[in-house]
């Protein structure tokens, strides 16, 4: 039996949830404040039904019973399998009166004290939570905003756009322009077009890191390619499409019919000689358009 004059209004207050807008608690902490067991109190409330209606009593959700066990440590819920009931202020009220008990009557009093309390607490302190809840928003809304512009700049990353757009390789950095244009090979999502009038089988090997199922077309001076290096790499990397072309002085490579460089150097001779690159603003269309009849 529960001796309700040695419980504090801290422990009550502590005991009383706000869930759907309402300040409630839940029947087997009332159930231990009455001295009844949680089945005894609810078979009392069912047998005065009319007497509870839903802004006195109502049964948690499954989602709202799943976030209060979030909220509460508690090692007696896992024998709770439905949802528990709930009672708000006017409700507690009204099982004093059906429990028809001492007990119940000065546990009541106590509960409805402590609610009593609660409520004068949240008015003298609501422009203070109000801050609170405005600090919180602006707190969110910076988090969100850092969020975002996390993102955008991840986003960059990951489409690879931080590659600079234009430049100058000098003398002797060979490895850095030879990366700096493999890596563009990598980025290849389905194709690649090369217009270059000089191809070997350096730049074949080049060619090989791209991706396994990302198509090569290489325009090139006729018998700039030597035929067993073709038919060698082809065996090794798949299909290849080689074509003659003469109409064209400078280099380019096309990157998934839209991206265009325009190289200074051919492929085979990077970082022998300064040579510049840019990334052309010009769409690919119009350079393929012209590809199509070779």
């Amino acid at each position: 039996m529960s001796d309700i004059m040695s419980i504090t209004q801290e422990t009550i207050q502590n005991q009383i949830f706000t869930i759907r807008g309402k300040q409630v608690m839940l029947d087997r902490d009332l159930a231990v404040l009455y001295g009844v067991d949680t089945r005894t109190l609810n078979q009392a409330v069912k047998r005065n039904l009319d007497r509870f209606p839903i802004d006195f009593m109502f049964q948690l959700s499954d989602l709202e019973f799943s976030n209060l066990k979030s909220q509460i440590v508690i090692s007696s819920w896992g024998g709770i399998r439905k949802p528990p009931y709930v009672f708000t202020e006017t409700g507690i009220a009204m099982l004093s009166a059906i429990l028809r008990s001492d007990i119940a009557v000065r546990a009541s009093v106590q509960i409805i004290s402590a609610f009593t309390e609660m409520r004068r607490f949240l008015n003298n302190n609501a422009e203070v939570f109000l801050r609170m809840g405005n600090m919180e928003q602006r707190q969110l809304k910076l988090e969100s905003d850092t969020d975002k512009r996390f993102n955008e700049v991840y986003s960059v990353i990951q489409n690879h756009d931080l590659k600079p757009k234009q430049g100058i390789f000098y003398n002797g950095q060979v490895f850095d322009a030879y990366t700096f244009i493999a890596d563009l090979i990598r980025d290849a999502k389905h194709s690649i077009v090369l217009i270059d009038n000089y191809v070997d089988d350096t730049v074949l090997k080049m060619f090989a890191k791209r991706s396994k199922n990302v198509s090569l077309s290489i325009y090139t001076k006729k018998d700039c390619i030597l035929s067993l290096d073709l038919v060698k790499y082809k065996a090794q990397y798949g299909v290849i499409t080689v074509k003659e072309f003469k109409h064209a002085h400078d280099r380019f490579l096309i990157l998934d019919d839209d991206v265009v460089y325009h190289i200074g150097a051919s492929l085979k001779d990077l970082g022998k000689k300064w040579f510049a690159f840019s990334k052309m603003e010009i769409g690919a269309l119009d350079i393929l358009s012209k590809l199509k009849g070779v």
